[in-house]
């Protein structure tokens, strides 16, 4: 296999590179914890301290803190992917992670007859 037969099977004319989400985790698949509302937001100023281009993608779109989902969103990744790394610059200390405060009894009925209550109104 020559180097452009190589690279016509991994560049798509539209998307740009074309990598496959384990490549980029490294084959791991443990978001170590990191739930869907947690909130993150970057510890450095500069996200080139990241070693990868998706690290410091991750890094500039927690430049202010903000849930999980919406930094998957921002960076254009698969939430799996996302979790990882996130996990990742954890642990290296380039970000941090904030948990929402969990509630032991759930929504209260007054808070569910408010919401029923909103949505008839739209």
């Amino acid at each position: 296999m020559n180097a452009e037969d190589w690279e016509s099977d991994w560049l798509d004319e539209e998307a740009g590179p074309v990598v496959r989400p384990y490549a980029i985790t490294g084959g791991r698949v443990d978001p170590a914890g990191f739930d869907l509302i947690a909130h993150v937001v970057a510890t450095v100023d500069d996200p080139a301290q990241a070693q990868t281009p998706e690290k410091r993608a991750i890094l500039a779109a927690a430049e202010r803190p903000c849930a999980v989902v919406e930094v998957a969103a921002v960076v254009d990744l698969p939430l799996g992917v996302v979790r990882v790394l996130l996990a990742d610059l954890h642990a290296e200390g380039l970000i941090e992670r904030y948990d929402p405060p969990s509630t032991p009894d759930g929504p209260t009925e007054q808070l569910l007859q408010a919401v029923i209550h909103g949505l008839r109104t739209i």
